[in-house]
């Protein structure tokens, strides 16, 4: 039997069977080596290899970011800002959700943390007044989804240190497609309201307008130091990640005194051990992307898909719908770890940037966080507003489309994507 045909269906059996992703990896590997007659010292330094990566130290960092965000009443205030600054247009809550997400996303670059948080809070709300609970939570899950493409994203991160491209040019190629997708959300949700007759908040006023944005200026500083401080070559993405702490642990701490200083410990060690998961995919991966390198997965996969066509948008369009599928099963983390090398390789054969390839990558995978049976966004949203998993499922298809549409609108029309970094840093290109 074909040992690369071997290594890839043994995986996905053990997903199929509820492996660990991590525990998967592995023990397919390590299968198709005893069968190939391959050393079993490579296992332990690849999986170390892979981890030995100081830009990937910025993603606990992220995390505990994120933990510090939503013990404090800095997500309150980032609401207050969304709220007084769009609750007032047709479907008031709904642009809420999708604003404070696009924020949110731009502090901590997790999309699991601002479905909990901000589903926790806007999902009840919205139900109460009036909201379809399944549209409420197909919005909520959706919007999410940004914190994987808007900077700091941990999978532009994670997908920079691996592929050994320009994380600070990854992050400025993510703003615009981002925002985009955000944009798109809104309009739906305008859509929607017109049509199901959802209210809108009255406008506050400009003083209290500028009152809340006064009360969620701080906070807002975090994206500016991290995005400016990369672009600017003043620190890297850990730095970055590790100056955005400081700053949101000054404010909870000494500013605002909204965490007690005891609680500190608690939270650091949460992030630890969300982060030990991750981390244990990527060692995982390492011995699985060799392998794979190993018995020629990507000159396969390019040879055969350039049978199929040889044009550059027909292969990118394949590969958008070949990531579409993984990312049903995978969280976008390991979908990048595993299949970067077919990723890069194709983009190669299509002429694509690779700053472009990567950010493309990303939105596409982000889509698998709204769709099970992984959609890890759309069951704590789902969970949150006791909906069946159908019905959110059906809910947040249009938005799923939404964001496909970008990713094609990226893929045909590049300087959405690469305006801005050739514009910031013109040296890269």
């Amino acid at each position: 039997m074909n040992p690369l045909v071997l290594l890839i269906a043994g995986f996905f059996v053990l997903i199929a069977f509820r492996v660990n992703i991590g525990f998967s990896l592995i023990l397919s590997s390590v299968f198709v080596m005893l069968w190939e007659d391959l050393p079993l010292a490579s296992v332990a330094n690849q999986m170390y290899s892979n981890i030995d990566s100081f830009p990937l130290l910025a993603v606990p960092f992220f995390m505990f970011l994120g933990r510090i965000l939503n013990a404090g009443s800095i997500t309150d205030r980032l609401l207050s800002v969304a709220d007084a600054t769009v609750g007032h247009v047709r479907g008031g809550l709904g642009h809420v959700n999708v604003f404070v997400s696009m924020v949110f996303a731009s502090l901590s670059g997790s999309a699991a943390a601002d479905t909990a948080s901000v589903g926790s809070i806007l999902i009840p709300a919205m139900k109460k007044a009036g909201y379809d609970p399944a549209f409420s939570v197909a919005l909520t899950a959706a919007s999410s989804t940004l914190g994987v493409i808007i900077p700091p994203s941990i999978i532009l991160i994670v997908y920079g240190a691996f592929g050994n491209v320009s994380i600070g040019a990854l992050f400025l190629g993510g703003v615009v497609p981002g925002m985009a997708i955000g944009l798109f959300m809104m309009a739906y949700t305008y859509v929607m309201a017109v049509r199901r007759g959802y209210p809108s908040s009255p406008f506050p006023g400009l003083r209290p307008l500028g009152h809340a944005v006064w009360r969620g200026a701080a906070p807002l500083l975090i994206p500016v130091v991290v995005l400016g401080g990369v672009i600017a070559g003043i620190f890297t993405p850990t730095e970055a990640a590790i100056s955005a702490v400081v700053w949101a642990l000054i404010l909870s701490l000494v500013i605002y005194r909204d965490i007690p200083f005891r609680d500190m410990p608690r939270h650091l060690a949460n992030a630890a051990v969300e982060f030990s998961v991750p981390l244990f995919t990527v060692a995982g991966a390492g011995i699985f992307g060799w392998l794979t390198a190993y018995l020629g997965a990507a000159d396969i996969v390019v040879e055969f898909i350039t049978r199929q066509t040889d044009n550059p948008y027909g292969i990118m369009l394949l590969l958008i719908g070949f990531l579409l599928l993984v990312g049903t099963v995978l969280n976008p983390i390991s979908a990048v770890l595993i299949f970067l090398p077919i990723i890069q390789a194709l983009g190669d054969t299509a002429g694509m940037h690779p700053v472009h390839m990567g950010v493309l990558a990303t939105i596409v995978l982000s889509v698998g966080l709204i769709t099970p049976p992984y959609g890890i966004c759309l069951l704590i949203a789902a969970q949150i507003g006791d909906v069946s998993l159908g019905r959110a499922m059906i809910a947040v298809l249009p938005i799923v489309g939404l964001t496909v549409l970008v990713a094609v609108l990226s893929l045909w029309l590049p300087d959405l994507v690469l305006a801005f970094p050739k514009f910031v840093s013109p040296k890269l290109f």
